[in-house]
């Protein structure tokens, strides 16, 4: 591990129908190596994930998104399910607020289905990647190099494919959020 993320703040942007453990799990996986997370989200109040086959348990929302700016946080993180990225990928601001991480050349780290809103964030292109298999065609048509690998780390993006791939996902993650520049300014 490169450094620490003891103190970084990292947002993670989601709506109804995130993967529940790729939520949960990553967002333990940050607390517990002293990164402050915050759940964005275009809904107020909470937003309800999926376990899998069903809706799952709900989490408070922590900013709505409209009044978050990636300049507060050091890092973003984009769970999957099939529902919440195909949501947050229509809605102008959740767009533009993932485009903004880029842009900033902060790291990304998304898992599963996370990559559509990378895709329409116009970040794919010219990045190795991985994702569910079925994002395979549309991240090659965004100009992606699609690989079938646990985790990928490719310019400041960490990508992964699937909840089995959460340990090893959770360390390359962990992993390219110590090597960012500064933390955020404190409160």
């Amino acid at each position: 591990m490169a450094g620490s993320i003891q103190d970084y703040k990292i947002a993670i942007l989601a709506t109804d129908g995130f993967e529940y453990v790729e939520l949960v799990r990553p967002r333990k996986a940050l607390d517990d190596a002293g990164a402050k997370t915050s759940l964005v989200s275009p809904k107020t109040d909470r937003v309800r994930g999926w376990n899998f086959t069903d809706w799952g348990d709900e989490l408070s929302v922590d900013v709505h998104l409209d009044q978050a700016c990636s300049a507060d946080f050091d890092a973003l993180l984009l769970p999957g399910g099939v529902i919440n990225p195909d949501s947050l990928r229509m809605q102008p601001k959740a767009v533009a607020f993932v485009k903004s991480f880029f842009d900033a050349g902060k790291p990304v780290a998304s898992i599963c289905h996370g990559p559509w809103t990378i895709i329409n964030a116009g970040a794919a292109r010219g990045r190795r990647m991985t994702s569910w298999p079925s994002l395979e065609i549309d991240l090659r048509n965004a100009g992606a190099q699609w690989v079938d690998e646990e985790a990928v780390i490719d310019q400041g993006l960490v990508t992964s494919r699937k909840p089995d791939d959460i340990p090893a996902f959770n360390r390359a993650m962990i992993d390219l959020f110590s090597r960012a520049r500064q933390p955020a300014a404190a409160d």
